[in-house]
C-alpha cells in the first residue's frame, strides 16, 4: 500500500511539472504577441514613421514631390519635406548631415571632394532628358552643338546668324552649382565654359521657365519634364544636330556620350551611408513597379527602360 501511495505522489508531481511547462509556454507566446513580434499578416506589417528632408536637384524635384504625396498617403506616420536648391546644394547638405537625402543630376564625385563623396550611397532612381529651349519667336527649331557653343560663349549674338529671325539672343544661365549646367557643359558644350556676363542667371528650372516667358529671343536649357503643354505655348525645345529629345533616342545607350541624343543624365538620390527608415522606404517606393507609371507620366525614364 505504501508503495502505491509513493507511485501516486510521483505521478501527481510529474503532471504538475508538465502543466507548469505548458503554462510557461503559453505565457511566453502571450508576451511576444503583446510586443508585436508575432508573424501574422496583420501585426507583421511594418509601419514607416519619422521625418526626413530631401533637397537638391530642381530637375528631379517634381518627381520627388509627386512621390511624396502618394507615399505619405500610404504612410501617414511618415513626413517627407522636399526642397530644391540645385544638385550642388543637395550633395553638400546630405554630406553635412543637414538633410537625409540629396537629390542630384550628377555623380557626387563631380561636386564633392573624394573623401566626402565616398561617404555617400548612390541610389539611381531614374534618368532624365534635358533640352536646349528657345522662345517661340526665334524662328529656330534645330541647332548644332557648334552653334549652341557659339551662342553660350558669345560668338553668336543674333538669331539670324543661326538661321532664325533678326532678333538679339538673350541667354539665361543656371548657376555653377546646378547639376543641369554641369550636364550641359559636359554633353553639349564639349567642356567649354559659358560666358556668364551675357544675359542672366536663374537658380532653378522653374525660374528659368518664368524668365524665358518674359524675355523675347531667349535661350536656355531645362529638364524635359518641365516641357508641359502650357510651357510649349511660349517655349520650344530645339533638336540638337537634328536629333530630338525622345525617350527612344536617349535610351539608345546607357551612357549619354554614346546615345543618339546626348543631353541627359541619371537622377540620383544620395544618402549618407546606407538608406534606412523613411529614406529607404521612399527611395524603394520611387523605384517600385507600383510607381513606375508615375515616373513616365512625370516625364522621366525608368531605369528598367535601359537594356
Amino acid at each position: 500500500m505504501k508503495s502505491k501511495k509513493v507511485k501516486f505522489a510521483v505521478l501527481a508531481a510529474s503532471i504538475a511539472v508538465m502543466a507548469g511547462l505548458f503554462a510557461g509556454c503559453g505565457s511566453s507566446t502571450a508576451s511576444n504577441n503583446s510586443t508585436g513580434n508575432n508573424t501574422n499578416s496583420t501585426s507583421s506589417k511594418t509601419d514607416v514613421s519619422g521625418s526626413i528632408t530631401a533637397s537638391g536637384s530642381t530637375a528631379l524635384q517634381p518627381l520627388v514631390d509627386a512621390a511624396q504625396k502618394s507615399f505619405s498617403a500610404k504612410n501617414p506616420n511618415a513626413t517627407v519635406s522636399v526642397q530644391g536648391g540645385g544638385s550642388g546644394t543637395g550633395l553638400t547638405q546630405v554630406s553635412q548631415g543637414a538633410v537625409q537625402i540629396g537629390d542630384s543630376d550628377i555623380f557626387a564625385s563631380e561636386k564633392l571632394p573624394g573623401d566626402k563623396a565616398a561617404e555617400l550611397k548612390d541610389h539611381e532612381v531614374c534618368a532624365i532628358g534635358f533640352v536646349v529651349a528657345t522662345t517661340n519667336d526665334t524662328g529656330v527649331t534645330n541647332l548644332t552643338k557648334a552653334q549652341i557653343q557659339d551662342i553660350f560663349t558669345g560668338k553668336v549674338t543674333n538669331w539670324k546668324d543661326v538661321g532664325g529671325k533678326d532678333l538679339p539672343i538673350k541667354i539665361i544661365h543656371r548657376p555653377s552649382g546646378s547639376g543641369t549646367r554641369v550636364t550641359f557643359t559636359k554633353t553639349v558644350m564639349g567642356g567649354k565654359a559659358e560666358k556668364d556676363d551675357l544675359g542672366m542667371t536663374q537658380d532653378s528650372t522653374g525660374a528659368v521657365v518664368t524668365s524665358m516667358k518674359q524675355t523675347p529671343g531667349s535661350i536656355s536649357y531645362l529638364a524635359l519634364s518641365y516641357m508641359s503643354d502650357d510651357v510649349k505655348k511660349s517655349i520650344s525645345a530645339v533638336s540638337i544636330d537634328s536629333i530630338e529629345a525622345t525617350t527612344a533616342n536617349i535610351i539608345s545607350s546607357k551612357e549619354p556620350e554614346s546615345s543618339k541624343y546626348p543631353f541627359w543624365s541619371y537622377e540620383h538620390m544620395y544618402t549618407k551611408g546606407a538608406a534606412t527608415g523613411v529614406s529607404k522606404a521612399l527611395i524603394d517606393y520611387i523605384m517600385s513597379s507600383e510607381f513606375k507609371s508615375q515616373v513616365i507620366k512625370q516625364g522621366y525614364i525608368p531605369i528598367s527602360s535601359f537594356k
